[in-house]
């Protein structure tokens, strides 16, 4: 009787490891919204997918799908709210006609470097910040899958160097830069991505903004036109999501959702790196084939970033008012900028 006894127990026990073991299973469609292979899945989403199953020992599997096959690619995070999706990937730049706050998060003219917006994300208030907004605001939980390095300002057909050089330019772009080149004579124009080189080519446009000189190589927009124009200063960094209900999250064991969090953190850590060590590369790539790189002038870069940083702080002014205090959450992104701007010659830069 006392072997049958031991023999219920153990057979009790491991029914029960198996069925808390199955439980703690999860598994994951997730559509992005850019190409399948292309330099932002591989970097972000497959990172991830990889880094989740590593770290929770493969019990969270996560398939990455390109943008368009399952849903259009900016409507990602809508067809995760609506219960369409179970998860999605995408970036707050296109959310920011919805509600300006996502500038913030997206980044902006004038607004903070890659390293900055790291520290600020998980070192300052900046990923606490980013996580209630979705809650309140769209009913999702975020994690951060990635922050970018700082995009080329412009692949073009003429130089841009000085601030009276954008008059008249002809200009392909999107978002809040589209209304600070507007302030000083350029014409923005959005067309699709799969347009831009053909319509750089034709000199339809006389330049063109899109992403990293390490994303932008594949491109092939150095192909069409002769002249590179840094910095960034329309786009200093930028942050990627992966996303999901807030039931949905609350539904992962806490074990495992720990895990989540940092298979994500790891893959910004990642990323990011890896962005750096390919725009650097790229950049080497781009002066071999005789592309002339130019520097906007300093009073230039000023003057566009304080443009910048003076219309998201009128678009947050003007914001709808909510239970989302996007004044102080704007506040905080623009104090830790100024500190880091404040303290920051302590770092060697060759």
């Amino acid at each position: 009787m006392i072997r049958n006894k031991a023999q219920l127990l153990v057979a009790v026990g491991l029914a029960f490891i198996c069925s808390t073991s199955q439980a703690a299973s999860y598994s994951y469609n997730v559509p992005t919204s850019v190409p399948e292979g292309s330099f932002f899945f591989n970097n972000f989403l497959q990172r991830f997918a990889d880094n989740a199953a590593l770290l929770t020992d493969d019990s969270v599997k996560i398939r990455p799908i390109g943008a368009g096959v399952v849903v259009p690619a900016l409507q990602v995070y809508e067809s995760v709210q609506s219960g369409v999706l179970k998860a999605g990937h995408s970036t707050p730049t296109y959310l920011v006609n919805q509600d300006p706050l996502n500038n913030v998060f997206a980044g902006f003219p004038g607004g903070m470097s890659g390293e900055e917006t790291i520290s600020w994300l998980y070192e300052g208030n900046g990923l606490q910040h980013l996580q209630a907004f979705r809650e309140k605001n769209m009913g999702l939980h975020s994690l951060v899958v990635g922050v970018g390095s700082t995009e080329v300002l412009a692949h073009a057909n003429k130089k841009i160097q000085r601030l009276e050089d954008f008059k008249g330019l002809k200009y392909r772009t999107a978002g809040a830069w589209a209304e600070v080149i507007q302030q000083v004579g350029a014409a923005p124009t959005v067309v699709p991505p799969g347009e831009i080189y053909t319509l750089l080519q034709r000199k339809g446009v006389d330049a063109v903004e899109w992403a990293t000189p390490g994303a932008n190589l594949n491109e092939g927009f150095h192909e069409v036109a002769p002249y590179l124009v840094t910095p960034g200063v329309h786009q200093p960094s930028f942050v990627w999501e992966f996303f999901m209900t807030v039931e949905s999250w609350n539904a992962i064991d806490e074990t495992t959702r720990a895990k989540l969090e940092e298979a994500a953190k790891l893959t910004t850590l990642q990323s990011y790196f890896h962005f750096l060590d390919s725009d650097m590369k790229a950049m080497d790539s781009y002066r071999a084939a005789g592309i002339e790189i130019i520097q906007l002038d300093k009073d230039v870069i000023d003057d566009l970033a304080t443009r910048g940083n003076r219309l998201m702080a009128d678009k947050i002014a003007a914001r709808k008012a909510d239970d989302i205090d996007a004044k102080a959450i704007f506040k905080d992104y623009s104090d830790y900028m100024q500190r880091w701007s404040k303290n920051s010659s302590y770092l060697y830069r060759h």
